[in-house]
């Protein structure tokens, strides 16, 4: 069997068709309001599990600080029947960049970096970076950088790093060789991905990520990245904590996000989904979750990409953003810094053409929606790889979480259509 899997098979953000899949007839809907509350909502995820495109559906939505409604369709896994709910757990990819980037935020906040300064303040590494002359090109047809990578730039993808799942040529086989990932998919082998061994720890990736040339100057062009990944070590470095220990301490304890980590306990195994992937027209589970690679320790915490959280716990993140720092009463960060991480941090000379954010801005690893952005100003928040969605629109007062497991995100309209049709019950 053949499995089509591009590139952009663990980016997060786009979807761009829709395809017929071969699915029992398995689909359930639980009601906490949701349903009826957001009805174009809950036709467009439900139509999913009808026409057996996907699994399972679930979305998330809540008004300010009230309690979110909780509605969806399917199962975790077509195998075992589970309908999905609040306390599914789902694989977040790309969903965990805003997570690396507000941690980054409270340090700044704490006063133990700022952000326009060199990362090689605390990784000195990064000194004396070189920079490709020809991006995707020659990795020994080098020159030095014009200036240093800075915490911003980390942030918002700016730092002129690559990524082993949008680079091509020497510089990507450099970063596989290297083990230079921003997350894992399963324990099988798949075709279109090469098997790549992930580098021992966080200090160890980062050490082989500062022998390789730059792709781009750093501060000149939005490039998608590993740099949230890099930032989980600077956070180390910065705090003096393991980068996941940080951000148990600082965020996922104080929220309240108690099923939020990069690794899936046995005892919650029953709650965690299976990942699927288009086979000749058939959902097949590279991922399942009873052998899923989320059950072992990862080799290092993936801050760009390697978190699986329920629904509830991400809307309790999304909540305390919509809260510009509190939320439950529980204030974890200053509101002027949640503003701040929430706002655009890309200067009009950073170059966005073409990118996935052409037209717009980027904050503390999410997306910023401009006034000149289809839909205003106000959105803040990214999506993942295996089809999640999740943002706040502070101009509305809402936060959203749309879940499901595909890879890649295309095969369906799920993730690229979600936030719209959200927004028109919304604005209904």
């Amino acid at each position: 069997m053949n499995m089509m899997v591009s590139r952009r098979a663990m980016l997060g953000g786009l979807a761009l068709g829709g395809t017929g899949l071969l699915l029992p007839n398995a689909a359930w809907a639980f009601k906490e309001g949701g349903a009826q509350l957001y009805p174009a909502t809950n036709a467009f995820i439900k139509g999913f599990v009808d026409r057996k495109e996907l699994a399972g559906t679930l979305a998330a939505i809540g008004k300010g600080q009230a309690e979110a409604s909780f509605f969806g369709a399917g199962v975790q896994s077509i195998s075992d029947g589970v309908p999905v709910g609040p306390d599914t757990l789902w694989r977040l990819y790309s969903m965990t960049k805003p997570v690396t980037g507000i941690a980054a935020m409270l340090l700044i906040e704490d006063g133990k970096m700022t952000l326009d300064q060199p990362i090689a303040d605390f990784l000195p590494a990064f000194a004396n970076m070189k920079v490709q002359n020809t991006p995707d090109g020659s990795i020994t047809d080098v020159r030095p950088a014009k200036g240093p990578i800075t915490v911003r730039q980390l942030l918002t993808h700016t730092a002129g790093l690559g990524y082993n799942i949008i680079q091509k040529g020497p510089i990507k086989k450099a970063y596989d060789d290297n083990g230079i990932v921003g997350g894992q998919a399963s324990r099988l082998p798949i075709p279109g991905l090469p098997p790549v061994t992930a580098a021992p720890s966080l200090a160890v990736m980062a050490d082989r990520l500062a022998t390789l040339p730059l792709v781009y100057e750093p501060g000149t062009k939005w490039s998608y990245s590993i740099s949230l990944d890099l930032m989980g070590r600077v956070i180390e470095v910065v705090s003096g904590q393991a980068f996941d220990a940080f951000l148990k301490a600082r965020i996922f304890d104080p929220l309240g996000m108690t099923s939020t980590g990069f690794q899936v306990a046995a005892k919650d195994v029953a709650r965690f989904t299976s990942n699927y992937a288009l086979f000749n027209g058939v959902l097949i589970p590279f991922d399942p979750a009873s052998a899923s690679i989320y059950l072992d320790k990862p080799p290092y915490p993936f801050g760009g990409g390697g978190l699986v959280s329920s629904a509830r716990d991400y809307d309790r993140f999304l909540a305390m953003l919509l809260g510009e720092g509190e939320t439950g009463g529980k204030r974890i960060m200053k509101a002027e810094t949640a503003r701040l991480a929430m706002s655009n941090m890309l200067s009009d000379a950073v170059d966005r053409k073409g990118t996935f954010v052409d037209g717009q801005g980027f904050g503390a690893g999410g997306r910023v929606s401009l006034p000149t952005s289809p839909g205003g100003e106000g959105l803040f928040g990214w999506a993942g790889a295996a089809g999640t969605i999740g943002f706040v629109h502070r101009k509305l007062g809402y936060r959203v979480g749309g879940y499901t497991q595909i890879m890649p995100p295309e095969t369906v309209s799920f993730q690229a259509k979600f936030g719209e049709t959200v927004l028109k019950d919304v604005i209904a």
